[in-house]
């Protein structure tokens, strides 16, 4: 939307603009069409003109992700709510609802795959780098746990045969669990080889 305003001066016409559009200046973008001139005597004086150009609404990139997820559910005949959080690392998207299991997926691939998409969408509308983490039914903390318990039994094991242990490919957030829960301990170390999608973590003596 396009509107020509008028006034005394730029600032005027600028004001009378935006108090006509009801908006404030960071919504509009200003063309100044014609300078004010003051005339002879009082005589042929012109005011100022200028186009206020109408900016579109802002986009918030993660209402976007939202949304494109809630296409996805729908269309999965799934009914699902969408909580909003910040978080250290970025944005957090819980998934609430019945029967989420088809959203998480084994061992959360599905889940992991949702958060790519929802990331790519998010990107397209933000202007900085966002990071959108998506969980369901607190599954990100109790596969942590899972994870951590799986680390400590499978030290003992290399403790036990002093032979390394390779765990199963698991995606680079999961990896950073293990590395994470075993960096400090006194007799076993951690190390990741293979290529995506099957990198796998290692554990050996030190």
């Amino acid at each position: 939307m396009k509107m020509v305003s008028t006034g005394k001066t730029i600032d005027d016409a600028v004001r009378a603009g935006l108090s006509e559009l009801n908006v404030s200046e960071d919504r509009v973008e200003i063309l100044v069409l014609e300078q004010p001139t003051k005339g002879f005597l009082g005589f042929g004086s012109k005011p100022a003109k200028v186009e206020l150009t109408l900016l579109p609404e802002p986009v918030d990139p993660v209402e976007e992700a939202m949304n494109y997820l809630l296409q996805i559910t729908r269309s999965m005949n799934l009914e699902v709510s969408l909580e909003r959080h910040n978080s250290r690392d970025g944005i957090l998207i819980n998934l609430v609802g019945r029967e989420l299991g088809i959203l998480i997926g084994r061992r959360g691939q599905t889940l992991d795959s949702l958060q790519y998409l929802v990331n790519i969408v998010g990107n397209r509308y933000s202007t900085s780098h966002l990071r959108i983490h998506l969980d369901a039914e607190n599954f990100r903390e109790r596969r942590k746990q899972t994870l951590e318990e799986l680390s400590e039994r499978l030290a003992g094991r290399v403790l036990k045969t002093r032979k390394e242990v390779v765990l199963e490919p698991m995606s680079s957030q999961e990896r950073k669990v293990i590395h994470a829960r075993l960096q400090n301990h006194p007799k076993v170390k951690t190390y990741s080889k293979g290529d995506e999608p099957n990198r796998r973590v290692v554990i050996a003596m030190k």
